[in-house]
């Protein structure tokens, strides 16, 4: 999220405006309002693709589109005055100001496609929901490590296709042809389309041996080299909540301690109050002594 602490360079009335202007953005229900609105672009922009629904409330779904859109760059405008150039410093308020920017750009001519690219404004879902907030965090994080494997992949599919086209390029020039020609046929074995009946069983009726190439390669890339995308996710997403958990875990023990000072200082109080009030008999009873 956007920082929140107050700009030194502002003035002391423009902090206290920002900072109303903070609290009100980052209240519960502008959070909840501006998810609905997101919810309801959703469902009208997929209206809109529809023609009975089109000639039924075209004008409508229209004007709640512009509704929306005009709120979403209040919205904007909002979080610019509030937090000022820092605004740009959050990437999410980035993605924001992207998705929003495309619809506000005249969609005419070569520029016609950007109406297709209104949809990404439901991406801004992303932004709203914590729990999707921290999948795609775990994501990003992830991409490092995606990075290596990638690069093995790429290397297993550039030795495994050079060997196919050597291998099977003269019987089955349409599948194995070129190395560009064997990478894709290899891709559509990995990912396990048609891979028997529609490749592997024709070319092993001419090369009976063939299977001691295409199975090797499926056990390397589509159960060893795969999974690993899927091991690295799932270990940046549990990452990513032990630190959510311990963020918790120390807030919640910061509170704990908050409250026990607030107790020993209750606690000395009533031992000074106590004593107060022991001594006072005392002194009384010591003054009517002869």
């Amino acid at each position: 999220m956007t920082d929140q602490s107050p700009d030194v360079n502002d003035a002391p009335g423009d902090r206290g405006l920002r900072a109303r202007l903070r609290r009100l953005l980052a209240a519960r229900r502008t959070q909840q309002f501006i998810t609905a609105c997101i919810i309801v672009n959703a469902v009208t922009l997929g209206l809109e693709t529809s023609q009975v629904a089109m000639a039924a409330a075209g004008p409508t779904l229209i004007a709640i589109d512009r509704l929306v859109l005009a709120i979403f760059v209040i919205e904007l405008a909002a979080k610019m005055a509030a937090w000022g150039l820092r605004f740009f410093r959050d990437p999410w308020n980035l993605f924001d100001f992207f998705v929003v920017g495309i619809a506000l750009v005249p969609a005419t001519g070569s520029l016609s496609v950007l109406r297709a690219l209104r949809i990404l404004r439901v991406l801004r879902l992303l932004h709203f929901v914590p729990s999707m907030r921290r999948v795609v965090t775990a994501l990003l994080e992830a991409l490092p490590g995606m990075g290596s494997i990638v690069a093995l992949l790429l290397l297993v599919y550039y030795v495994f296709s050079v060997m196919a086209t050597k291998l099977y390029g003269a019987t089955f020039p349409d599948w194995f042809g070129t190395v560009g020609e064997s990478a894709y046929s290899l891709f559509q074995i990995m990912t396990l389309e048609s891979w028997s009946m529609g490749i592997v069983r024709p070319v092993m009726e001419r090369h009976p041996l063939a299977w001691a190439f295409f199975v090797p390669f499926i056990l390397t890339t589509s159960f060893t080299v795969l999974n690993l995308f899927i091991a690295i996710i799932v270990n940046a997403m549990q990452s990513e909540h032990q630190v959510e958990a311990q963020a918790e875990r120390d807030a919640a023990h910061q509170d704990s301690a908050a409250i026990l000072e607030e107790v020993r200082l209750l606690r000395a109080e009533l031992g000074a109050l106590r004593q107060e009030m022991g001594l006072r008999p005392q002194a009384g009873r010591s003054t009517l002594q002869p």
